[in-house]
Parts: structure tokens; sequence; C-alpha cells
């Protein structure tokens, strides 16, 4: 029996004071998110999907989850989202594709989806620097890993392009807008798989090839 492909999802959520006023929306947005993932393993077969998910603030950085099975990753609610304080984005990442990247080092036939949801610019971290991470993100887009970086209320993809990443979406905070964007996120996911099943590549365009 052929082994399955391996698609690893890490999704680095902003819990800063900032994303309070649009706490309600990011909750129920992500928890869309879920349900698109758990329904994608169930239409591709051949794949195995696995969450990693962090969220992260001035107070710390939490792993929600770490390469578990889909049906692992809870739904967040006002308890377990509640934004506050500053925004060490740099650190959060660190932290979360290091940590990936140890596990899959001597690992083959995955794919690594790399999701960053941000309302606003680093501020706040100490171990890594952006040029750190830019060095971090090129290595890892090197081994296949693709990157999306998502954000409002800063230029987006001057930011993004910092840290090496080329897929990026802006959105507005405003209900409208953000439905809009997590519709985008989530056809664009599902076009990733996708893309997987046919062997093409998956770095480039995540966004622009959504239906």
């Amino acid at each position: 029996m052929q082994k399955k492909t391996q698609v690893h999802n890490l999704i680095i959520l902003d819990e800063s004071g900032s994303m309070a006023s649009i706490q309600e929306t990011t909750i129920q947005g992500f928890n869309e998110i879920v349900q698109t993932v758990k329904g994608i393993e169930k239409e591709h077969p051949d794949q195995e999907h696995f969450i990693s998910f962090i969220t992260f603030n001035g107070l710390g950085i939490k792993l929600n989850n770490f390469i578990d099975p889909v049906e692992k990753l809870q739904e967040l609610n006002t308890s377990s989202y509640h934004p506050g304080a500053s925004t060490p984005l740099f650190d959060a990442m660190g932290f979360g594709l290091n940590k990936l990247k140890q596990i899959l080092a001597h690992q083959t036939n995955y794919h690594v989806l790399v999701t960053i949801l941000t309302d606003g610019e680093e501020n706040a971290s100490r171990e890594f620097s952006g040029k750190a991470i830019k060095k971090l993100v090129e290595e890892l887009k090197m081994s296949g890993w693709t990157f999306t970086y998502i954000g409002t209320e800063h230029d987006v993809e001057k930011f993004a392009m910092k840290v090496s990443i080329t897929n990026t979406m802006h959105f507005s905070k405003n209900d409208s807008d953000m439905k809009l964007m997590f519709d985008k996120e989530k056809s664009a996911r599902k076009s990733y798989s996708e893309k997987i099943d046919r062997s093409e590549d998956t770095q480039e365009g995540y966004f622009e090839d959504s239906k």
C-alpha cells in the first residue's frame, strides 16, 4: 500500500492587543478554516494532514497544536483567543518554523503550508531578527515549504518581502472584508491540496490560483 503524502499545516495567529477589535470575526473565520482543513483530508484520501497551531503576543507564544491529526484541531472561542499585549512576530515565526523543521529533517514525501495572520508589524521580538527569519524562510522554501502572509493596517507586501514571503493578502478591519479574506484563504487552501494531487508547484501564486 502506497504511503500517504503528509501535509503539514502550520498556522501562526497574532493574538496581540490590536487584534481585540476583530476578535469575534477572527474567531469565526479561523473556525471556518478548521472545518475546511478537516474536509480537505476527507476529499484527498492520498493525503494525511497535520496541524501545528501557534498564537502569540508579548505575554508569550502558545503552542496549541503540534503535528496533531486534523481532528484534534479545536475551534477558537473568546476564552481560548483573548488578544492582549505586543507583537513578537519574528520570535513566533522562529519558534514555530524551527520546531517543525527539526521534526521533518529526516523525512520525505511531505508538504508544508505556513499561514501567518497578523494586523501589525513586528515590535517586540527578543530572540529572532528580521534578517534571521528571512534566512530561515529562504532555506525552508528551498525544501519546498509554502509561505503565506495575511495582514492589515501595515504595508503587507513590503513587510512580507523583507522575510522573503511573496504569497500575500491584505484585508481591512471590517466584517465584510474579513469574510472575503477568509473565504479566499479557504479556497486557496483547497487549491493547494489539488496541486499536490497533480504534483504541481505549490509555492507561488497561492492566492491567485484560488477559485
